[in-house]
């Protein structure tokens, strides 16, 4: 964090001095400010996982391997006199740009990406599975997750592999962010938190198998991938039920099959009426970071996180999407890889209970990677 304080007041300060009505959400834009050219249409928004632990009193875990990207980004977008509206999806896409000043190294060399280097071995990743599940035999919580991170070298212009990745099927949240440096690309398919139509939602997502017709069957019927969601759906109604200006949590939905590309995951809706003002910080230290990529109690997990884990989240397991003059809408950042000048990274991971097979874990990160080095490679889908 270059700025000290809490990064949920930081940026809400940021947005409101742009014309963003963060203070109150759920209103209209005509109920804040006016419209039409020169005004605010919103502001894409990054929170990294670092800081989302900060904000809630945790610790910011490994130092990230990518420090260049900033552990907060808030990118204000103004109506333009010659168009009414601007998208989500464009507001989110800018073209990175990763010269470094070294002129036209990234135009001439074509697009290559060399062998991945991972942060963990396979066996290492497997005795920090072990490690979370004795943290929870003691009783320090019920469920962690962990995640490892791998990185390898690049030539050539990343802006085309980036956008592959945002484009993987099953992304709910596929976009490209940049900043001077660096990029990022996200092909989530999970809502950390959303606000529209008078209610606040989160979809956490746990629960992993290959979408095969047996994989779904076996979702469907795994005791212990149910156990674990169900634990993760708790720990979101009691972040929203913490929320001042909301009324009843309620569960909309339970344990719903969806697809992210070659793979089953199984997703629930929860959600509470806004019923008092309620402002985008207060928002984000409820909510950040994600309960299904921390585990339960939060605090606790996020300790065993920092004790575990040799390299830091980044970009991954953070927030991304959009915050608009009427609506939020924040995608939790899996399925998300970065550049800098040299290297391109990405992580995976999952949730770890007592009944958690080692080498079942490992797979499982291996399997939710795939699709997205893949894309970075350049194969096709």
């Amino acid at each position: 964090m270059g700025d000290p304080g809490d990064p949920a007041e930081l940026v809400s300060e940021f947005l409101s001095g742009n014309g963003l009505g963060v203070r109150e959400l759920g209103r209209t834009a005509s109920e804040i400010h006016p419209t039409g050219a020169g005004t605010p249409c919103g502001a894409a928004l990054y929170v990294s996982a670092s800081a989302g632990s900060v904000m809630v009193g945790g610790p910011p875990g490994a130092p990230s391997p990518v420090p260049g990207i900033p552990d907060v980004v808030a990118v204000v977008y103004i109506h333009d006199p010659a168009e009414t509206s601007l998208s989500v999806a464009e507001s989110c896409a800018m073209s990175p740009d990763l010269s470094g000043g070294s002129g036209s190294r990234t135009e001439a060399a074509p697009w290559r990406v060399g062998p991945w280097r991972e942060s963990w071995s396979r066996a290492e990743h497997a005795a920090a599975v072990n490690s979370a599940r004795a943290a929870i035999g003691r009783g320090d919580v019920y469920q962690v997750n962990i995640v490892g991170h791998a990185s390898a070298p690049y030539t050539g212009d990343p802006g085309p592999a980036l956008t592959r990745v945002a484009g993987l099927p099953g992304a709910r949240y596929g976009g490209v962010l940049s900043g001077a440096g660096w990029a990022m690309a996200t092909a989530s398919p999970e809502t950390l938190v959303e606000v529209r139509g008078g209610r606040v939602v989160t979809r956490p997502i746990k629960g992993t198998r290959p979408a095969t017709a047996r994989g779904r069957r076996e979702l469907l019927g795994s005791a212990k991938e149910r156990a674990e969601h169900v634990m993760i759906v708790d720990l979101q109604r009691n972040d929203l039920a913490r929320l001042g200006g909301v009324g009843p949590v309620r569960v909309d939905e339970l344990f719903a099959v969806r697809r992210w590309c070659g793979l089953w995951q199984a997703e629930s809706v929860v959600s509470a009426p806004i019923e008092r003002p309620l402002g985008l910080a207060e928002l984000l230290r409820a909510v950040c970071p994600g309960g299904s990529v921390t585990g339960a109690p939060k605090l606790a997990a996020l300790s065993e996180i920092a004790r575990l884990e040799p390299v830091g989240r980044g970009v991954s397991m953070g927030a991304l999407g959009w915050v608009g003059t009427d609506h939020v809408d924040l995608g939790l950042s899996i399925r998300t890889a970065a550049v800098d000048g040299e290297r391109v990274h990405l992580w995976a991971g999952g949730g770890i209970t007592w009944d958690s097979d080692p080498v079942a874990e490992v797979d499982e990160a291996a399997a939710k990677a795939a699709p997205m080095r893949a894309a970075l490679e350049g194969a096709h889908h």
